[in-house]
């Protein structure tokens, strides 16, 4: 006897697609976006990274496509808590390197590899200042206002290749290196009360 095409053959079954992530990985994908984001801010490239990454040890037999789909799943779910702005980790991460003594040209370079636009990232530097973190820079190494000691050539030579190896242009550098220790000072204080 032949099977005939009864509407019980053709019905649709209730299990997701194989490409589709389990509802196990969405939940692991929501914890791990939760657990991540309390202990540091990150971008969405970081978060995308990280759960590909650890999704990939955690379920050995997961597809590229699940992958993907889970690592966006916990992107998405970290952007609806809004615990997920690239315009603020640019922000936040730009004034705490000027803090540091770092270079527009560094701190761009770094959000870049962080996975933060170019416009994101043009934004956040706006308001910062060069010189300020060249002075920074300077008295971490002490060069310029900040040396202790004689100036010698091979020194002098080795404080301006340093400032423009950090990404300050050769006039920060060589304004920087030729300040007294009170205009150093007082580029310091101008910019701690702005």
């Amino acid at each position: 006897m032949q099977a005939d095409n009864s509407p019980f053959e053709a019905a649709p079954s209730d299990t997701p697609p194989p490409d589709a992530p389990t509802v196990r990985m969405l939940s692991w994908a929501r914890n791990s976006a939760v657990y991540r984001l309390e202990r540091q801010m990150m971008t969405e490239k970081q978060l995308f990274d990280a759960i590909t990454r650890k999704a990939r040890q955690k379920f050995e037999d997961i597809s590229q496509e699940q992958l993907k789909a889970v690592a966006e799943f916990a992107v998405k779910f970290a952007y609806d808590l809004n615990a997920l702005n690239d315009a603020d980790y640019a922000q936040l991460s730009t004034q705490s390197a000027v803090r540091r003594g770092k270079s527009k040209r560094a701190i761009a370079q770094k959000l870049s590899v962080k996975g933060i636009d170019r416009e994101t990232a043009a934004v956040a530097l706006e308001a910062t200042d060069d010189l300020f973190a060249a002075v920074v820079f300077a008295r971490k190494r002490g060069f310029g206002p900040f040396r202790r000691g004689e100036l010698e050539d091979k020194r002098r030579a080795k404080e301006l290749s340093a400032f423009a190896r950090n990404g300050f242009g050769f006039e920060i550098g060589r304004k920087v290196f030729d300040m007294s220790l009170g205009e150093a000072e007082s580029v310091l204080q101008k910019d701690a009360v702005t």
